[in-house]
């Protein structure tokens, strides 16, 4: 288990990179339901891939009506590069469906009066939500202090040594790393990770030697004799 010392070591390292690496320009603010359809593409997926995905699916329906009563199959043809597109689609359509049923319309701005806690229930009962997909919303839109946590994710913060390798419960994970990652850079923490898991930290043979984490974090320091746990089923 690595020490408290240690873990800031690693973030330190993280964020440090993260200066000077260029990043794409978030898109502006979303509402509550966009970010909750945004999240869906987000999952195992980087910000660059989600964001094309999710651009296609704007371009692709006139309004989020339109997209609720279109095929699944249409609305995966939609997600251009994303895995699973077949999945996540079901779960877009399911998603706007139910809540134009509850809601009679595509508008959950009412959420930011809740509360957080309160908020983040309500979203949890959506058939598509997931812990993902609400700290993303949470994170996003509802000014909280929240990590989302997809597979990719969970399998690097374990090889970095930020998460015990034990750990399997999402909710008891974010709330480590909340202890670790200050609020504010909390949404760069989550791209940052997500781009280690694209470029390096593949679930099978990861790229430990050209990570630039490699001197800091415990798994890429080992002799490349010693073999890698993947900590991870899903695929990369």
């Amino acid at each position: 288990m690595a020490t408290t010392t240690n873990k800031q070591k690693v973030v330190n390292h993280l964020f440090n990179l993260g200066k000077s690496a260029r990043h794409p320009e978030p898109a502006g603010d979303r509402p509550v339901l966009e970010q909750f359809l945004y999240a869906v593409c987000r999952e195992d997926a980087t910000r660059a891939t989600a964001d094309q995905a999710y651009g296609a699916l704007q371009e692709g329906f006139y309004d989020w009506n339109e997209v609720r009563v279109s095929s699944e199959e249409e609305i995966a043809e939609a997600l251009v590069g994303l895995s699973g597109a077949d999945g996540r689609a079901r779960r877009i359509r399911e998603f706007l469906q139910e809540v134009f049923e509850t809601e009679f319309s595509f508008d959950l701005e009412p959420l930011q009066k809740k509360g957080v806690k309160q908020a983040a229930k309500q979203l949890s009962r959506y058939q598509a939500a997931n812990d993902y997909v609400v700290a993303w919303v949470v994170q996003q839109s509802l000014s909280g202090h929240a990590i989302p946590l997809d597979g990719r994710s969970v399998r690097v913060l374990k090889r970095m040594g930020l998460l015990d390798d034990e750990a399997e419960n999402a909710e008891a994970m974010r709330a480590s790393l909340e202890h670790q990652i200050p609020k504010t850079k909390g949404a760069h923490f989550v791209d940052l990770v997500s781009e280690l898991a694209e470029s390096s930290c593949w679930e099978s043979d990861p790229g430990c030697p050209d990570c630039p984490l490699h001197t800091s974090c415990p798994t890429g320091s080992l002799p490349r004799a010693t073999p890698v746990s993947t900590a991870s089923k899903k695929p990369r």
